[in-house]
């Protein structure tokens, strides 16, 4: 058992989440993988129907036989976007405040060694430890999780802090009998800024900082993570795990505040999503000064749970049915500014969707989402943008995988 989990540690380093590739080239020492998937769909949501992308990707692994039982690797990802951009906000991969038109964007990069016994050290962009506790709720293709603390900053892809797909990251893994863990530092000191999207200022927060108009100047340094993987039967896996860091914002009215950014919490799960049967999928975390709301405004503390169901039959069709809740509450808001002390902040979901397992590579999809959110506010117009992203749609597609 030992060797089976402390295999399967590993591989999640160049595979999570799961997703199969192609072996193109192999002789005694080297190989070399390809893999990735083209999704298109059609979604009607925000009153609009387009045909958009679905966070198509391509990626090339290759790894190195070395001496003594090590191996080196390395991972290279990048998301594609072969249908051309679109202007509505529907999903983790794209970003609220801006979207990306070119073809392809930078999604993992890094570099490893690995060994049966002294497990895995690898340096780069790479999925957090974080998301060992709770990618199992996150397979939905449409509408996937947003309340799992991952996607961050307004469903970006969590590099800021590390949770998601983090930036210059050093991770370990290792594995021992049933249990399995990974440690991680984020190695960085970068400043940005932030704003709200106010009529009449530009959308620019770092022109808007040196002209003394609404804006803030984030510095934000190292974080640390960890999590814990307890395979406790072939079906029943739990995880644990959390996420620490620490910035420190000055405000254009002169104001200054120094906040811990925390995540914590745990997940469970029975069965394999992909596997004929059942599958359910939860966790649940606590969070300080970890995420923004739909303005971009750091939210104080907030829960979130997520839950996945799903059944897959033999004929290849797969009902599933999902629920997310990330809940601020009211007064949330730490920032200094003229804004509803009781604001509300809930995003609460659900998403309904079957796919068709044509075979393990295709498969085609509808999905649908209700929102159940509440984002209220004494201001109408800040309510409504609030809103915006959050609405009901529906969505059918394709993905292919290489």
């Amino acid at each position: 058992m030992k060797k089976s989990l402390l295999a399967t540690a590993l591989a999640a380093v160049i595979f999570v989440p799961a997703a199969s590739a192609i072996e193109i080239y192999k002789d005694d020492k080297n190989a070399v993988e390809i893999g990735g998937f083209i999704d298109a769909r059609v979604i009607n949501t925000q009153g609009e129907t387009e045909v958009v992308n679905g966070a198509s990707r391509i990626n090339f692994g290759f790894t190195r036989e070395m001496t003594d039982g090590w191996k080196a690797f390395t991972k290279l990802e990048w998301g594609v976007n072969p249908f051309g951009n679109s202007e509505i906000v529907y999903s983790s991969e794209s970003n609220f405040e801006s979207q990306s038109g070119d073809f392809l964007n930078n999604r993992l990069g890094y570099v490893g060694l690995s060994h049966d016994t002294y497990g895995s050290l690898t340096i780069g962009k790479q999925w957090g430890a974080w998301y060992d506790v709770v990618y199992n709720t996150n397979y939905g293709f449409v509408w996937d999780g947003n309340a799992a603390g991952v996607y961050t900053y307004n469903k970006a892809d969590g590099a800021i802090n590390g949770v998601g797909r983090g930036d210059k990251i050093v991770q370990y893994r290792n594995g021992f009998g049933d249990v399995s863990f990974a440690v991680q530092a984020q190695l960085k000191n970068n400043s940005f800024y932030t704003c709200e999207n106010l009529p009449g200022l530009s959308t620019d927060c770092e022109e808007r900082w040196n002209n003394n108009e609404e804006s803030q100047e984030v510095d934000y340094g190292y974080t640390y993570g960890g999590s814990v993987t307890y395979q406790a039967t072939d079906k029943l896996v739990l995880t644990a795990g959390v996420n620490r860091g620490e910035f420190d914002v000055s405000f254009h009215t002169g104001e200054q505040i120094t906040a811990v950014d925390l995540i914590y919490g745990a997940g469970v799960t029975w069965g394999n999503f992909d596997a004929d049967g059942f599958y359910g999928a939860a966790n649940f975390n606590k969070n300080e000064n970890h995420d923004t709301d739909n303005l971009g405004r750091l939210i104080k503390d907030s829960y979130g749970i997520e839950s996945l169901f799903s059944y897959k039959f033999e004929n290849g069709l797969r009902p599933f049915i999902s629920y997310n809740l990330l809940d601020a509450g009211s007064d949330y808001v730490i920032q200094p500014n003229n804004v509803d002390p009781t604001d509300v902040f809930k995003r609460q979901f659900v998403v309904a969707g079957l796919h068709y397992v044509w075979d393990a590579n295709t498969v085609l999809y509808i999905e649908g989402r209700k929102d159940f959110s509440d984002f209220s506010s004494a201001d109408q117009e800040q309510e409504a943008r609030m809103s915006i992203s959050e609405e009901d749609g529906i969505a059918i597609g394709i993905r292919y995988t290489l």
